[in-house]
Protein backbone atom coordinates (compact mmCIF):
# COMPACT_ATOMS: atom_id res chain seq x y z
CA UNK A 1 0.00 0.00 0.00
CA UNK A 2 1.52 3.27 -1.20
CA UNK A 3 1.34 6.25 1.76
CA UNK A 4 -1.31 8.94 1.31
CA UNK A 5 -0.04 12.06 0.99
CA UNK A 6 -2.21 15.41 2.04
CA UNK A 7 -1.43 18.40 0.34
CA UNK A 8 -3.29 21.66 0.87
CA UNK A 9 -4.72 23.96 -1.59
CA UNK A 10 -5.35 27.67 -2.47
CA UNK A 11 -8.82 28.89 -0.90
CA UNK A 12 -11.87 29.33 -2.65
CA UNK A 13 -11.18 32.74 -3.40
CA UNK A 14 -7.79 32.92 -5.34
CA UNK A 15 -8.76 33.81 -8.63
CA UNK A 16 -5.92 31.48 -10.40
CA UNK A 17 -8.57 29.75 -12.35
CA UNK A 18 -10.37 31.47 -15.17
CA UNK A 19 -12.72 28.91 -16.62
CA UNK A 20 -16.23 30.75 -17.17
CA UNK A 21 -18.11 27.76 -15.20
CA UNK A 22 -17.85 28.53 -11.05
CA UNK A 23 -16.94 31.00 -9.61
CA UNK A 24 -14.73 29.35 -6.73
CA UNK A 25 -12.25 26.71 -7.37
CA UNK A 26 -10.03 24.58 -4.92
CA UNK A 27 -6.44 24.22 -6.70
CA UNK A 28 -2.96 23.45 -6.58
CA UNK A 29 -0.10 23.53 -9.04
CA UNK A 30 0.07 20.19 -10.60
CA UNK A 31 4.10 19.88 -9.83
CA UNK A 32 2.85 19.51 -6.27
CA UNK A 33 0.96 16.05 -7.34
CA UNK A 34 3.23 15.05 -9.99
CA UNK A 35 6.39 14.97 -7.28
CA UNK A 36 4.16 12.93 -4.79
CA UNK A 37 3.86 10.67 -7.77
CA UNK A 38 7.25 9.95 -8.46
CA UNK A 39 8.18 9.37 -4.89
CA UNK A 40 5.35 6.93 -5.06
CA UNK A 41 2.77 8.45 -2.85
CA UNK A 42 -0.80 8.95 -3.69
CA UNK A 43 -1.79 12.76 -3.28
CA UNK A 44 -5.09 13.45 -1.72
CA UNK A 45 -5.81 17.57 -1.96
CA UNK A 46 -6.92 19.66 1.28
CA UNK A 47 -9.37 22.39 0.87
CA UNK A 48 -9.44 24.92 3.52
CA UNK A 49 -12.85 24.83 6.00
CA UNK A 50 -12.52 21.03 6.57
CA UNK A 51 -14.03 20.91 10.20
CA UNK A 52 -12.94 17.15 10.72
CA UNK A 53 -9.24 17.75 11.50
CA UNK A 54 -8.90 14.62 13.36
CA UNK A 55 -10.90 12.21 10.90
CA UNK A 56 -9.18 13.81 7.97
CA UNK A 57 -5.21 13.32 9.60
CA UNK A 58 -6.40 9.93 10.38
CA UNK A 59 -7.14 8.82 6.80
CA UNK A 60 -2.65 10.80 5.92
CA UNK A 61 0.14 9.40 6.08
CA UNK A 62 2.19 12.53 5.43
CA UNK A 63 1.23 16.11 4.93
CA UNK A 64 2.13 18.99 2.08
CA UNK A 65 1.91 22.49 3.27
CA UNK A 66 1.73 24.20 -0.38
CA UNK A 67 2.66 28.12 -1.27
CA UNK A 68 0.41 30.60 -1.93
CA UNK A 69 -0.30 34.05 -0.98
CA UNK A 70 0.27 36.28 1.99
CA UNK A 71 -0.73 34.94 5.56
CA UNK A 72 -2.81 37.49 7.64
CA UNK A 73 -1.09 40.02 9.43
CA UNK A 74 -3.46 39.61 12.40
CA UNK A 75 -1.84 35.85 12.97
CA UNK A 76 1.60 36.81 13.75
CA UNK A 77 0.91 40.22 14.98
CA UNK A 78 1.71 42.07 11.78
CA UNK A 79 0.85 45.33 9.94
CA UNK A 80 -2.32 44.77 8.56
CA UNK A 81 -2.13 48.23 6.46
CA UNK A 82 1.46 47.48 5.22
CA UNK A 83 0.87 48.59 1.39
CA UNK A 84 2.72 45.36 -0.04
CA UNK A 85 0.63 43.19 1.39
CA UNK A 86 -0.53 40.74 -1.53
CA UNK A 87 -3.73 38.23 -1.57
CA UNK A 88 -4.64 36.94 1.96
CA UNK A 89 -7.37 34.61 3.35
CA UNK A 90 -8.20 33.70 6.85
CA UNK A 91 -9.96 30.48 5.93
CA UNK A 92 -6.76 28.73 4.87
CA UNK A 93 -4.85 30.70 7.70
CA UNK A 94 -6.85 29.14 10.27
CA UNK A 95 -7.27 25.65 8.29
CA UNK A 96 -3.29 24.94 7.76
CA UNK A 97 -2.23 26.68 11.28
CA UNK A 98 -4.89 23.89 13.00
CA UNK A 99 -3.65 21.46 10.57
CA UNK A 100 0.01 21.95 11.79
CA UNK A 101 -1.28 22.15 15.51
CA UNK A 102 -2.66 19.22 15.48
CA UNK A 103 -0.21 17.27 13.28
CA UNK A 104 2.64 18.12 15.52
CA UNK A 105 0.92 16.94 18.55
CA UNK A 106 0.72 13.36 17.11
CA UNK A 107 4.12 13.41 16.16
CA UNK A 108 2.96 10.13 13.88
CA UNK A 109 3.10 11.86 10.08
CA UNK A 110 6.03 13.56 8.06
CA UNK A 111 5.01 17.29 7.42
CA UNK A 112 6.74 18.99 4.26
CA UNK A 113 5.94 22.86 4.44
CA UNK A 114 6.12 25.09 1.47
CA UNK A 115 7.42 28.31 1.08
CA UNK A 116 4.13 29.92 2.22
CA UNK A 117 3.92 26.75 3.98
CA UNK A 118 7.39 26.93 5.94
CA UNK A 119 5.83 30.77 6.87
CA UNK A 120 2.36 29.36 8.36
CA UNK A 121 4.43 26.42 10.26
CA UNK A 122 6.53 29.34 11.61
CA UNK A 123 3.58 31.74 12.61
CA UNK A 124 1.55 28.84 13.87
CA UNK A 125 4.11 27.95 16.51
CA UNK A 126 3.93 31.74 17.86
CA UNK A 127 6.67 33.17 15.57
CA UNK A 128 6.63 36.17 13.15
CA UNK A 129 6.81 37.47 9.63
CA UNK A 130 8.73 40.50 7.63
CA UNK A 131 6.02 41.49 5.33
CA UNK A 132 8.20 42.80 2.69
CA UNK A 133 11.60 41.73 2.00
CA UNK A 134 12.29 45.77 0.20
CA UNK A 135 12.24 46.99 3.45
CA UNK A 136 15.08 44.77 5.14
CA UNK A 137 17.11 44.19 1.76
CA UNK A 138 18.46 46.82 -0.36
CA UNK A 139 18.65 44.26 -2.82
CA UNK A 140 15.38 41.46 -3.25
CA UNK A 141 17.53 38.29 -4.74
CA UNK A 142 14.38 36.44 -3.82
CA UNK A 143 11.85 37.44 -6.90
CA UNK A 144 12.21 37.84 -10.44
CA UNK A 145 11.44 41.10 -12.32
CA UNK A 146 8.18 40.34 -13.25
CA UNK A 147 7.93 39.60 -9.54
CA UNK A 148 7.92 36.00 -9.47
CA UNK A 149 10.61 33.38 -10.07
CA UNK A 150 14.20 34.23 -9.63
CA UNK A 151 17.25 31.47 -8.53
CA UNK A 152 19.31 31.71 -6.06
CA UNK A 153 21.48 29.57 -3.58
CA UNK A 154 21.14 28.66 -0.62
CA UNK A 155 23.43 27.28 2.06
CA UNK A 156 21.61 24.23 4.16
CA UNK A 157 23.49 23.11 7.64
CA UNK A 158 25.18 19.80 7.41
CA UNK A 159 23.85 17.12 9.27
CA UNK A 160 20.48 18.75 8.81
CA UNK A 161 17.32 16.87 7.78
CA UNK A 162 17.15 18.86 4.93
CA UNK A 163 20.86 18.25 4.04
CA UNK A 164 20.29 14.30 4.65
CA UNK A 165 17.35 14.28 1.97
CA UNK A 166 18.77 16.44 -0.45
CA UNK A 167 22.58 15.18 -0.12
CA UNK A 168 24.27 18.20 -0.46
CA UNK A 169 24.23 21.47 1.62
CA UNK A 170 24.22 23.90 -1.44
CA UNK A 171 21.34 24.16 -3.86
CA UNK A 172 19.73 26.63 -6.56
CA UNK A 173 16.42 27.12 -5.84
CA UNK A 174 13.62 28.39 -7.67
CA UNK A 175 11.91 31.66 -5.35
CA UNK A 176 8.89 33.59 -5.62
CA UNK A 177 8.35 35.58 -2.39
CA UNK A 178 8.26 38.51 -1.05
CA UNK A 179 7.73 37.97 2.59
CA UNK A 180 10.22 36.06 4.76
CA UNK A 181 10.63 34.68 8.75
CA UNK A 182 11.37 37.64 10.98
CA UNK A 183 11.25 35.55 14.68
CA UNK A 184 11.80 31.66 14.35
CA UNK A 185 9.34 29.91 16.54
CA UNK A 186 10.45 27.69 19.87
CA UNK A 187 10.87 24.24 18.84
CA UNK A 188 11.96 25.20 15.63
CA UNK A 189 15.51 25.38 14.10
CA UNK A 190 16.83 27.42 10.95
CA UNK A 191 18.87 25.00 9.07
CA UNK A 192 18.95 26.86 5.63
CA UNK A 193 19.96 30.41 4.45
CA UNK A 194 20.15 32.47 1.21
CA UNK A 195 23.02 34.53 0.36
CA UNK A 196 21.42 37.56 2.00
CA UNK A 197 21.07 35.66 5.57
CA UNK A 198 17.31 35.20 4.48
CA UNK A 199 16.10 31.99 6.52
CA UNK A 200 15.61 29.32 3.63
CA UNK A 201 15.07 26.19 5.87
CA UNK A 202 12.84 25.21 8.76
CA UNK A 203 13.38 22.65 11.20
CA UNK A 204 11.56 21.05 13.77
CA UNK A 205 13.19 20.23 16.98
CA UNK A 206 10.94 17.82 18.50
CA UNK A 207 9.18 15.76 15.50
CA UNK A 208 10.47 12.79 13.81
CA UNK A 209 10.71 14.81 10.14
CA UNK A 210 9.01 17.97 10.24
CA UNK A 211 10.91 20.25 7.37
CA UNK A 212 10.10 23.71 6.29
CA UNK A 213 12.03 25.23 2.69
CA UNK A 214 11.13 29.16 1.83
CA UNK A 215 11.32 28.19 -2.15
CA UNK A 216 9.76 25.80 -4.53
CA UNK A 217 11.47 22.80 -4.85
CA UNK A 218 8.36 21.41 -6.94
CA UNK A 219 8.88 23.79 -9.32
CA UNK A 220 12.48 22.07 -10.99
CA UNK A 221 11.96 18.44 -9.08
CA UNK A 222 11.00 17.37 -12.62
CA UNK A 223 14.94 17.74 -13.06
CA UNK A 224 16.77 18.57 -10.29
CA UNK A 225 17.13 15.26 -8.42
CA UNK A 226 17.81 17.27 -5.22
CA UNK A 227 14.32 18.71 -5.30
CA UNK A 228 12.90 15.36 -5.93
CA UNK A 229 14.95 14.03 -3.36
CA UNK A 230 12.69 16.29 -0.56
CA UNK A 231 9.47 14.64 -2.02
CA UNK A 232 11.12 11.50 -1.88
CA UNK A 233 12.23 11.36 1.46
CA UNK A 234 8.80 12.82 2.66
CA UNK A 235 7.11 9.46 0.80
CA UNK A 236 9.72 7.77 2.61
CA UNK A 237 9.07 8.44 5.76
CA UNK A 238 5.24 8.41 5.23
CA UNK A 239 5.74 4.68 4.69
CA UNK A 240 7.41 4.16 7.93
CA UNK A 241 4.41 5.32 9.24
CA UNK A 242 2.07 3.21 7.44
CA UNK A 243 3.87 -0.14 7.84
CA UNK A 244 4.12 0.55 11.63
CA UNK A 245 0.35 1.41 11.89
CA UNK A 246 -0.70 -1.28 9.69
Amino acid sequence: MNPIIGITTNARNDKWVTLPYYDHYFVVPDVYVDAVRQAGGIPILLPPDEPNLEQLLQLLDGLIISGGGDICPQFYDGDIAHPNLTRQDEARDKFEIAIIKQAMQAKDKPIFCVCRGMQVLNVALGGTMYEHIPDIREQDIHRGVDGFWAIHDVLVEPNSKLADAMNTTQVKTYSGHHQAVKIVADGLLVVAKSPDDIVEGLEAIDHPWLVGVQWHPEKSASDDETQQALFNQLVAEARKVKSVNS
